[in-house]
């Protein structure tokens, strides 16, 4: 059971985990034991709440499959217990990043003050570049 938030949970079932080979470096030990871990969620299928399942699927994500699928590949870690906590873990992650409300942003203008202020550091700027040429008199 994977608890996304006090309301919401998944349950095993829904989630397909698969015991894979890890890519990269580990010495002999990467061929023989099959410590990654291939996480399969099918968004359609599930019993998330259907806000939850719009977000997910309108998700612009390499993650998520054109058939609404998410698959994550974890195998930062030498064991699977640790891998199978980390791809739930960026599951739950990506769950809740997708349902995030973001802020709306509302376009500010300068005050007057600060654009006074931005003004005469330019033309004090000016100045002490000036002030450093070599003036030549004829």
């Amino acid at each position: 059971m994977l608890k996304i938030s006090n309301a919401i949970q998944i349950a095993d079932w829904e989630i397909e985990m698969s015991a894979i080979r890890a890519q990269g470096a580990g010495g002999q030990n990467v061929n023989k034991v099959s410590s990654a871990i291939h996480l399969r969620f099918d968004i359609k299928k599930s019993r998330l709440p259907p806000f939850y399942k719009e977000r997910l699927l309108a998700l612009s994500d390499s993650r998520v499959t054109s058939d609404g699928v998410i698959i994550i590949k974890a195998q930062n870690y030498r064991t699977q217990e640790k891998n199978r906590d980390d791809a739930l873990q960026r599951l739950k992650e990506l769950i809740l990043s997708a349902v995030a409300v973001q802020k709306v942003r509302r376009a500010t203008k300068a005050t007057k003050g600060s654009q006074q202020r931005r003004m005469d550091k330019k033309t004090q700027h000016g100045k002490t570049k000036s002030m450093r040429s070599k003036k030549i008199d004829y």
